[in-house]
């Protein structure tokens, strides 16, 4: 992978982080009590920490956040919120269950960011002090924190 293209898939994750950063937003304000906001308030700072680490190595490669693709997922969460109100507008268990599947997928997205780049990361040098396996476990926990979540909310939904 050339230094621009790992550049790219770098970009390309953090403005999925900020799309991800949204829906937490969103998931705490209408479903703050209970096991959604304690999702919510877990995620946030290990999703700033996760971004924290995708930031210095944009910064090894010399290159630097991409500003438009930031905005676009910031504009794909508001899409997404658009459907979802579509669907129930009252923020009930459809809207949160959604929500949260879209954060899993997210999560699951990034976990094969960090495999995948644990697998070349002697293909560039900016990727050797990477704590790999750190991150593989946090978004693992996460999905799994994520997927306890989906499922009572799936539940509600199917009532």
């Amino acid at each position: 992978m050339s230094s621009s293209d790992l550049a790219t898939y770098l970009k390309d994750h953090d403005a999925g982080s900020e799309a991800a950063l949204q829906i937490l937003d969103h998931l705490e304000k209408h479903h703050g009590a209970g096991a959604v906001g304690e999702m919510a308030r877990t995620l946030r700072p290990q999703f700033h920490g996760e971004r924290a680490q995708v930031h210095a190595l944009l910064q090894s490669l010399d290159d630097s956040v991409s500003v438009p693709r930031r905005m676009f997922g910031w504009l794909s969460e508001k899409a997404l919120q658009l459907k979802l109100m579509a669907d129930d507008p009252g923020h009930g268990a459809l809207r949160l269950l959604e929500s949260v599947e879209m954060l899993g997928l997210g999560v699951h997205g990034k976990r094969g960011m960090w495999k995948a780049l644990e697998a070349n990361k002697t293909a560039a040098q900016v990727l050797e002090k990477v704590p790999f396996a750190e991150l593989i476990a946090q978004a693992e926990a996460q999905e799994a924190l994520i997927e306890s979540v989906r499922l009572v909310a799936a539940r509600e939904v199917m009532r």
